[in-house]
């Protein structure tokens, strides 16, 4: 029950802050994120909404997690996936102080990729939704805990 309410609860801010404004990049930033994987929560034909701890998975966190902005509206993400590793047009932008936030689609608008980090705490949730226009929805959540990397001098 708790999983359900927190989903419904990460999906309503992202709808409210996406509908608010598309764009909204307020400062410059140029962060590195090293990122540890915590759980994942999987939904497709084999699971529905169940949560993996990391112990449990065979998968990596983050190394290299980088996010570029610069005003008005330039926004680059490195390091979470191919797929907006190489997206240069995100549907939603948001950059402030507290957190940065992301949304894109691919071209058929089938497959969707978003994320949200909060730059205080360093956690970060991403979200992976395939077959959007489908009977068979499928949805694969991460959760990370990032701290900062140390640029070398």
């Amino acid at each position: 029950m708790l999983k359900f309410f927190l989903y419904i609860s990460l999906s309503l801010l992202f709808f409210t802050i996406s509908f608010a404004k598309n764009v909204n990049i307020q400062e410059n930033i140029e962060l590195g994120f090293v990122c540890e994987l915590e759980k994942k929560i999987l939904k497709n034909s084999e699971y529905n909404y169940t949560t993996f701890l990391a112990k449990d998975l065979d998968e990596k966190g983050l190394d290299k997690f980088e996010i570029f902005a610069k005003q008005p509206e330039t926004l680059l993400i490195n390091g979470l996936s191919l797929f907006l590793s190489k997206t240069v047009k995100f549907d939603v932008k948001v950059v402030n102080k507290d957190v940065v936030l992301f949304k894109a689609f691919n071209k058929e608008k089938n497959y969707s990729e978003s994320g949200i980090i909060t730059r205080k705490s360093g956690e970060l949730v991403h979200e992976i939704t395939r077959g959007l226009k489908s009977d068979n929805l499928e949805k694969n959540i991460s959760f990370y805990s990032c701290r900062k990397k140390e640029k070398k001098v």
